[in-house]
C-alpha cells in the first residue's frame, strides 16, 4: 500500500477523533502552529476516496507520465508532492553509487563511456580535458525515454559544435563579435586584450553524467537523496580538475530535472571543500524536492555558484515555480508544461534543447528576455525594461523573474538582429543595443 495514502487515512481518522475528544484550548504561538499544520491534513482538501485511489509512487513509471497529458500528469504529481510535504513521510534513501551511474566524456576528437568513479583517471588521459573549457551536465531522467535521449543528443551535438565547428564559428565572427569565449582565467580577465580573446575559437570538452538512467520509477526519482549523490559528484568532479590542472573560472556544470538539484549540491560540497565557488551552474527546469531533510538546505539556490541560471518549464507540475538562482527564466510563464509539449516528461526537456540551441554557433540571442512577475506583463510591455539572452550567454550582471516567448517547433528561439556585442565581466559577452530597453 502507499505509504503516503496510508499515513493520510490515519490522520484523517486522528483528525476525527480529536475533534471530538479536544476542548476549547487558550490561543497560542504554538496552537496557531498546530492550526496551520492541520489545515494541511490531505483529509481537509482530499477526500479519503480519492486517497485510496491514488497509485503508491512504485507503480508510477515515468513512461506513465510520458503517456499522460500534461494536466494529467500535473495534477498527479501535484497531489502526490502536497501528500509528501503535509505528512513528511518519504525520506531521501535513494543514492546510488558512483560506479552505478554512468557517464560520457566528449572531446573534440574522441568519445568515451565510463563510470562516473572512472571520470578523473580518463579525463587525465585526454589531452584536451581541462586545457579550456569543461562543461558537465547531470541528467534527471532516464535516457530510455525517447524525450530525454533527444534532448541529451542535441544539447552533446551543440557543445561538439561549438567546440568543432570553426566554419560557423568564423562565419558568425565576420558579421559580428557575437562569439562568446566566456571561459576566461583570471589573467584574461584583467588583460587589456579581452575583445581580442572574444573572437578565439572556443575549446573544451563535454562530461554528460546520466544520473537520470539509473532511475527505474517514480518512487526512486521522489527519493533520491540529492545532497548525497551530489557530495559523491562533487568529489569526483573536484579529483577531475585536480588531475587536469582545471582552472574553476572554466567550469560550467548543467543540470537538468533531478539533476539540476544534484549540481547544487555538488556546488556547495565544493565550495565546502576548497572555501571557493564554482564560476556557473545552469539549472534546466529544476523540480520539487519530494523527500528531503527538513534540517538540510536540498536543491538548487543561489549561491551554490558564483552564477547561477535556471530555465523553468514546469514550474506548475513537475518543476518548481519558487525562485532557484540568480535569474530565473520563465518561457511561457509559469505553466504544467510549455506550448508544444505534450506531456510533463517532454516539457523539462523543453529547457534542455532551448539551451542547446542557444549553444550553437551563431544561434546565442536566440531567447530575448525581459523582466517582468508574469507573462501579461511581459506581452502587455509592462516591463522594467532590462533585456537579456537566456542560454549560453545569460549575462552575470542582473537577477530575477525574466519572461519570454518561444515556438513550439525547433527552430525555438525567437531570434533578434545581429548586434555588437560588449563584454561583461570578462566572462560572459551581452550585446549592447540602441534601444534603452536593453540591459547594458
Amino acid at each position: 500500500m502507499n505509504p503516503l495514502r496510508t499515513v493520510c487515512l490515519m490522520m484523517g481518522v486522528l483528525a476525527l477523533a480529536s475533534a471530538y475528544s479536544a476542548g476549547p484550548r487558550p490561543m497560542s504561538m504554538n496552537s496557531n502552529r498546530n492550526t496551520i499544520k492541520n489545515s494541511m491534513k490531505p483529509t481537509s482538501w482530499m477526500s479519503i476516496s480519492t486517497l485510496q485511489s491514488l497509485p503508491s509512487l512504485k507503480e508510477i513509471k515515468l513512461k506513465q507520465l510520458e503517456e499522460m497529458s500534461a494536466f494529467e500528469g500535473a495534477d498527479l504529481i501535484n497531489r502526490l508532492y502536497h501528500l509528501a510535504q503535509a505528512t513528511q513521510a518519504l525520506e531521501p534513501t535513494y543514492a546510488p553509487r558512483a560506479s552505478e551511474i554512468p557517464a560520457f566524456l566528449v572531446t573534440p576528437d574522441n568519445q568515451k563511456s565510463i563510470q562516473l568513479n572512472e571520470l578523473p583517471r580518463v579525463a587525465r588521459e585526454q589531452s584536451h580535458c581541462g586545457k579550456q573549457e569543461v562543461t558537465v551536465f547531470i541528467t534527471g531522467l532516464p535516457s530510455k525515454l525517447e524525450s530525454v535521449k533527444e534532448a541529451t543528443r542535441s544539447l552533446t551535438q551543440a557543445y561538439m559544435q561549438r567546440y568543432n565547428d570553426e566554419s560557423s564559428y568564423y562565419q558568425n565572427s565576420a558579421t559580428s563579435s557575437s562569439s562568446s569565449h566566456y571561459h576566461l582565467n583570471k589573467k584574461q580577465q584583467r588583460s587589456d586584450s579581452d575583445e581580442d580573446n572574444s573572437n578565439q575559437k572556443p575549446s573544451g570538452c563535454l562530461v554528460v553524467v546520466k544520473f537520470g538512467d539509473t532511475i527505474s520509477d517514480f518512487e526512486e526519482h521522489a527519493t533520491v537523496d540529492t545532497e548525497k549523490v551530489g557530495k559523491e559528484v562533487g568529489k569526483f568532479w573536484l579529483q577531475l580538475l585536480e588531475k587536469t590542472n582545471c582552472n574553476r573560472d572554466n567550469v560550467h556544470l548543467i543540470g537538468s530535472n533531478l539533476g539540476a538539484n544534484i549540481a547544487g549540491a555538488a556546488g556547495r560540497q565544493y565550495t565546502k571543500v576548497t572555501n571557493h565557488q564554482l564560476r556557473r551552474i545552469t539549472g534546466l527546469d529544476p523540480v520539487k524536492c519530494f523527500a528531503k531533510d527538513p534540517e538540510t538546505l536540498t536543491g538548487l539556490a543561489r549561491g551554490d555558484a558564483e552564477f547561477v541560471d535556471a530555465i523553468h518549464t514546469t514550474a506548475n507540475s513537475m518543476g518548481t515555480s519558487a525562485r532557484a538562482a540568480d535569474v530565473d527564466f520563465y518561457p511561457e510563464g509559469p505553466n504544467e508544461a510549455v506550448p508544444g509539449a505534450d506531456n510533463i516528461v517532454e516539457s523539462p526537456m523543453r529547457a534542455v534543447r532551448y539551451f542547446a540551441e542557444s549553444v550553437v554557433p551563431g544561434n546565442e540571442r536566440n531567447f530575448p528576455a525581459e523582466s517582468a512577475h508574469s507573462l501579461n506583463e511581459y506581452k502587455n510591455s509592462n516591463t522594467s525594461g532590462r533585456r537579456i539572452y537566456m542560454g549560453i550567454i545569460t549575462t552575470f550582471k542582473v537577477e530575477g523573474d525574466y519572461m519570454l516567448q518561444v515556438n513550439t517547433k525547433s527552430p525555438f528561439g525567437r531570434s533578434t538582429p545581429v548586434q555588437k556585442q560588449q563584454n561583461v565581466h570578462g566572462v560572459h559577452k551581452s550585446w549592447k543595443m540602441s534601444s534603452s530597453r536593453d540591459e547594458e
